[in-house]
């Protein structure tokens, strides 16, 4: 029996979870689908990534007005996909936040990633009529900007190329609280379709440096102790490079495409297949990792077509 493209048969819907990490900082994780982040300060909220259609935001509105009643000011977006981006305008907040490499991505494949992963996940589109288009940003900055939220310090930081070229982490260094997108995951699959998989561990390693004691990754719970951030840091670098492992095998060996997912899927499979998301990763993850390792530096564009495609070579 074929299986079925990406994620469309994963209808099943998750627990939502809305944890308190301190006084005014929120994490909401839905068992591996995407998390959003709440930071309270004194004069309005900031919410990080904004979930993929206004309903889905509004189910985050829901869980904000049972902590505050403060208006959301900012919308903070971690990279372009659609999941993080469309549901932006669902929050009504003020100012929308990127940084200018996720612009420019927004601007360069914003629509073509926004049919791909709608096609991909139907489950995370609800309601995709309510989406009025592309999310555009009000304010961008390039390595890094702090905003003080009355006597809270939110550093917003573009740390570096990995999950794509313009990840965005929110680190709150007095409470050493880490808000890590999708550069670091939980138990849950890492999609590098759109990775710089060679810079991705040194990106990490800025990221480790913070020593946080508490961080949210972009799918799977909050890590809650200094040793589960370690985890979750050693879980996504592990998976990154084993993943980039098996590509430059294929590569070096002149190994089709096909020949090297087989390969890397056979190495990979019984350490992460149980994690959210692999079967539905690992055919694109290998397609980008394979271009890397044959030199090409830039991520291709996706789209509905090409995943289509891909998907029916490696998975038959």
């Amino acid at each position: 029996m074929a299986k079925a493209f990406a994620s469309a048969a994963d209808l099943a819907p998750k627990k939502i979870t809305f944890e308190k990490l301190d006084k005014g900082v929120y994490a909401y994780t839905a068992e591996g689908d995407p998390n959003s982040c709440v930071i309270v300060g004194d004069d309005g909220v900031l919410v990080l990534d904004a979930q993929a259609t206004p309903v889905m935001a509004k189910r985050v509105v829901k869980e904000i007005r049972k902590v505050t009643k403060k208006p959301i000011k900012y919308v903070l977006l971690s990279h372009y996909h659609a999941v993080r981006t469309l549901g932006a305008s669902g929050f009504g907040a003020a100012e929308i936040v990127m940084s200018e490499a996720t612009r420019d991505l927004v601007a360069e494949r914003g629509m073509q990633d926004y049919k791909s992963e709608a096609d991909r996940f139907p489950r995370l589109f609800e309601a995709i009529e309510t989406v009025p288009g592309l999310t555009w940003p009000t304010l961008t900055f390039e390595n890094e900007m702090t905003l003080w939220m009355g006597d809270r310090e939110v550093r917003i930081i573009h740390a570096g190329r990995g999950h794509t070229k313009g990840d965005t982490i929110v680190w709150l260094p007095k409470e050493r609280i880490l808000f890590a997108g999708d550069l670091v995951e939980a138990h849950a699959a890492l999609y590098c379709g759109d990775a710089y998989l060679t810079d991705w561990p040194g990106t990490l390693k800025k990221l480790r440096a913070l020593k946080p004691r508490k961080l949210v990754p972009g799918r799977g719970p909050a890590a809650t102790t200094p040793r589960q951030c370690e985890k979750a840091f050693d879980q996504t670098e592990g998976f990154v490079r084993d993943l980039l492992r098996g590509a430059r095998h294929g590569v070096k060996r002149g190994w089709s495409l096909k020949e090297t997912f087989d390969h890397t899927y056979k190495k990979m499979t019984p350490k992460y297949g149980d994690w959210a998301i692999y079967e539905h990763c690992i055919p694109f993850n290998v397609g980008r990792a394979y271009d890397e390792a044959g030199g090409l530096e830039h991520p291709r564009v996706w789209t509905a077509r090409r995943d289509k495609i891909l998907w029916k070579e490696l998975q038959a």
